[in-house]
């Protein structure tokens, strides 16, 4: 229940009218989301919708204020040069956002998930196998440079909607980070199937012993610790090393934009702010 993090993030990445439309209709986009990985039954179906409805407004009214704060905090320091521990500090805000969402969400559809049958835990399975040859394709195909070119193309893209379009010194800035990145795809595969797998085998236990809705939600949210902090000490290490330069590395690119490219953030900071406050009257 947890990816529905990762689809108000991409909400997040688009135009500010997507927010507005896409966070309503969140509640149905998350239940077809959710029923391509796990084909609910016809009995789950009205009750998956229900705690999906339910959680939408716990998000609209609990959550919402805090991220207008967090879009104002980051709307003001977007017009000075900002340090790496900036970055971080929004970074571990959004994280703790993030873990209260996961266990709201857990508390709300776990009996759902405690009716979860065999058939729907092997149309899981299969649905990562083919998502994970879908990301193989996608981060691992050709060479390193042509893998690298590609990571370049997805971030100057994203870049460039957000602050204007880039020079060709920080096109070159942006190169020079991601051919210096710690993170690898191959790394990258790695952890994302260990995820998988590790969602699954809490899945199996929960089918299989019959554990109590507090029991569930603990386990279950400890795999999505597991997910955001590897248990390995090497891959923990790792990704630590990543989400540091990745912090240095925002910071920097950001030290590199013009007066023109800090007031265009400012103003798309502010717009999703105006959105998300448009939302909360709703």
């Amino acid at each position: 229940m947890w990816r529905w993090c990762l689809l108000l993030a991409m909400l997040w990445l688009q135009g500010c009218s997507a927010i507005k439309l896409g966070y309503q209709q969140l509640p149905t986009l998350s239940y077809w989301w959710l029923d391509n990985y796990l084909s609910f039954s016809d009995s789950q179906t009205p009750r998956i919708k229900d705690s999906l409805d339910k959680l939408h407004r716990w998000h609209r009214q609990q959550e919402l204020p805090l991220y207008v704060s967090l879009l104002n905090r980051a709307a003001q320091s977007s017009q000075s040069d900002i340090q790496a521990q900036d970055v971080c500090a929004l970074w571990t805000q959004g994280q703790t956002r993030a873990d209260r969402l996961v266990q709201e969400a857990l508390r709300q559809t776990g009996p759902v998930i405690a009716s979860f049958s065999s058939r729907q835990l092997n149309h899981l399975t299969r649905h990562f196998d083919l998502k994970n040859e879908e990301w193989e394709n996608k981060w691992l195909r050709g060479t390193r440079e042509e893998r690298l070119k590609q990571r370049l193309n997805t971030t100057v893209e994203r870049y460039n909607d957000f602050y204007g379009e880039l020079t060709p010194a920080q096109t070159l800035l942006l190169q020079n980070q991601i051919a210096g990145s710690e993170w690898r795809p191959e790394w990258g595969l790695q952890q994302r199937k260990r995820q998988q797998q590790d969602l699954l085998a809490a899945l199996q236990k929960i089918q299989q012993q019959s554990l109590s809705q507090p029991q569930l939600e603990a386990e279950l949210f400890a795999v999505w610790q597991r997910w955001t902090q590897p248990p390995l000490a090497s891959d923990a290490a790792l990704a630590q090393k990543v989400q540091a330069q990745n912090c240095q590395n925002l910071a920097d690119f950001h030290n590199s934009t013009s007066a023109e490219q800090r007031q265009r953030a400012a103003r798309r900071l502010r717009s999703y702010e105006r959105d998300l406050l448009d939302l909360m009257r709703f």
